[in-house]
């Protein structure tokens, strides 16, 4: 999983989809304190998270897989068809191998597991912004 959060000069568009509302909350938290995100949306169901991230148009997704109305493979395969499609980082309580090898066919960049991964999503948009900072400072 060598995929890098497209950086440029804009703030990271952020589009969060989980059943839960405290998981949402909890990852809005933590991502407003960093400067270079910018949540744009949330959703709880399926349906709507197709609907903000077609609409929205996000650099990055971050992804339950059980959600109402179906699951977030459906989702990730849906907006995965999209050029340029979003990172998409799935985020789940279900870490199984075979959902995990499933959600990287599908075209997930990431795949953590909630209960012992979650703190690693700030650290994706660091180095998102370091190797950004990086390909600046080198002569063009």
């Amino acid at each position: 999983m060598s995929t890098m959060l497209s950086c440029s000069n804009h703030k990271i568009k952020v589009f969060i989809a989980d059943d839960s509302l405290i998981v949402r909350e909890h990852l809005v938290t933590m991502l407003n304190e960093l400067a270079e995100v910018e949540i744009v949306g949330q959703a709880e169901t399926v349906a709507e998270a197709i609907s903000g991230i077609l609409e929205l148009q996000p650099d990055v997704v971050i992804l339950d897989i059980r959600m109402p109305g179906g699951s977030g493979i459906d989702v990730l395969q849906t907006i995965k068809q999209d050029r340029p499609a979003p990172v998409v980082i799935i985020l789940t309580n279900y870490p199984y191998p075979a959902y995990r090898q499933k959600c990287l066919q599908a075209g997930a960049d990431f795949f953590l597991d909630k209960s012992t991964e979650f703190d690693q999503i700030p650290e994706l948009f660091e180095r998102c912004k370091q190797s950004s900072e990086a390909d600046q400072a080198q002569p063009g």
